[in-house]
């Protein structure tokens, strides 16, 4: 009598598969039924810990696990941070500008009640060569950039052209999202080591615990473990520059307008927060950075004041000053057996488009994607073929707005005359062309190219 294995419908995995594992657990046992559904034979075999691993609870690595974790994966977490340190206001100052498709896909993963209170819509963005009058004074040149939601609202839903929200609170909204899942969380724990072999990866943690899944993936920064032990190398070269990035109070209402100033040290951008505040990123050289960090109160605000004009009124600096260095990195590839790279770990640009972060959630959301529908094909979600299809679907993305941050960097941190001109009238032409401002605020806003599904607002 023929011997069979039990089948299960599409929407409901195997025992074991994604159910919740234990930390300690060595092997599990495959039963096959004889056609009266009596045991017929046992086998034993290794089980894994997870079924995918994430180094890094990072915004993207922390939004990556919720969407496996979402869709049945069991899911490892590691991190070397204490998770409540990552809220901590001193932690992280910066605030980031979130596509519209981004923020779709936090919708999609239940986070919005946590983040909208603190989501500053994005109403218009005004970019300016910092040599002549901008969008925002009373006559303007010429050698300006306007966008405004309006203008797509129809093609896009009444969506704005994006969000600001400091990353204070979308830690926080991902902290009590994974402690509500299924996500098994390791924090504090450093990855030691990380080893590749045909059938999983093999992570060694700090205290020395070794874990195994079929795939291992590095959201942990620039200098990711996971990318280095994948044999993965990455290009890139610092800038001359630092960020000094800061939260100030205004005495005018910002009406939800984000400001870019071009200037030769480096784009000045007021991005608006909620009440009544904004995110100042001001580029300077480093010393210059270094400099105004650790200037005294009163010297500091002078020279903020100078650069923001009085269009806003009087703008008063509110916590700490933070500065970060700038830099390109790009890793030249985005899998190998086993491994896949996300978010920092992947690339690393310079913020003059606001798009960092923005990158990656999108790899969050198209590696979750093609892991998910892998896995209900039967396939091997660690296999290189798997894998090559997400680098596939985000290698050009990923390269192409790493070139073309490092272009408009050093395109507009420049006080050529010559290159000025050449910026101003290329400026002017866009202002003045419908259908190219509204594909650049579309573009902005994550609505082009092949987006996934979570980018899309369709649950996995």
């Amino acid at each position: 009598m023929a011997a069979h294995t039990h089948e299960y419908p599409a929407t409901i995995r195997p025992p074991g598969a994604a159910a919740k594992r234990k930390m300690d657990a060595t092997v599990h046992f495959s039963m096959r039924l004889d056609l009266c559904g009596r045991p017929r034979a046992y086998r034993r075999m290794s089980a894994p810990d997870a079924d995918v691993i994430i180094a890094g609870a990072g915004i993207a690595g922390a939004t990556l696990a919720l969407a496996l974790s979402r869709a049945g994966l069991a899911v490892t977490l590691i991190d070397p941070q204490p998770f409540e340190a990552q809220l901590a206001p001193t932690f992280d100052g910066r605030a980031s500008a979130i596509a519209f498709a981004s923020f779709r896909l936090w919708r999609t993963l239940g986070l919005a009640l946590d983040l909208e209170p603190h989501a500053q819509r994005i109403e218009q963005i005004l970019v300016t060569d910092g040599h002549t009058p901008g969008a925002a004074a009373p006559r303007p040149g010429s050698a300006y950039l306007r966008f405004d939601a309006e203008e797509i609202a129809d093609r896009v839903e009444g969506e704005p052209l994006g969000y600001l929200l400091e990353n204070r609170h979308t830690r926080a909204a991902l902290a009590r999202a994974i402690a509500a899942s299924d996500v098994t969380l390791l924090a504090p724990e450093r990855v030691a080591a990380v080893a590749f072999e045909p059938g999983a990866a093999k992570v060694t943690l700090g205290d020395g615990r070794v874990l195994s899944a079929p795939l291992a993936v590095g959201a942990e920064g620039r200098a990711s473990i996971v990318r280095q032990a994948a044999g993965i190398n990455a290009i890139g070269w610092d800038y001359p520059q630092a960020a000094v990035v800061a939260t100030v109070r205004l005495e005018r209402p910002h009406e939800g307008v984000a400001h870019e100033y071009f200037l030769p040290g480096g784009p000045f951008a007021i991005l608006p927060l909620t009440e009544q505040r904004a995110s100042l990123v001001w580029t300077e050289s480093r010393a210059r950075a270094a400099a105004l960090k650790d200037a005294r109160p009163e010297v500091r605000h002078a020279h903020l004041q100078r650069r923001f004009g009085e269009f806003v009124g009087e703008a008063t600096i509110e916590g700490p000053v933070f500065t970060y260095p700038l830099a390109l990195q790009l890793a030249e590839r985005l899998c190998a057996p086993r491994a896949a790279l996300v978010g920092d770990s992947a690339h690393g640009i310079h913020p003059i488009a606001g798009q960092g972060l923005n990158l990656g959630l999108k790899d969050a959301a198209a590696l979750a994607e093609v892991i998910v529908d892998a896995l209900r094909l039967g396939e091997d979600i660690g296999s290189e073929a798997v894998l090559e299809r997400y680098a596939r679907w985000r290698r050009f993305d990923n390269v192409m707005l790493a070139a073309a941050t490092d272009v408009f960097t050093r395109l507009f941190s420049t006080d050529n005359a010559v290159v000025r001109a050449v910026r101003g009238a290329g400026m002017a032409v866009v202002n003045r062309i419908g259908p190219a401002r509204r594909f650049f605020m579309e573009e902005a806003g994550g609505a082009v190219g092949d987006l996934p599904r979570l980018l899309r607002g369709e649950a996995l």
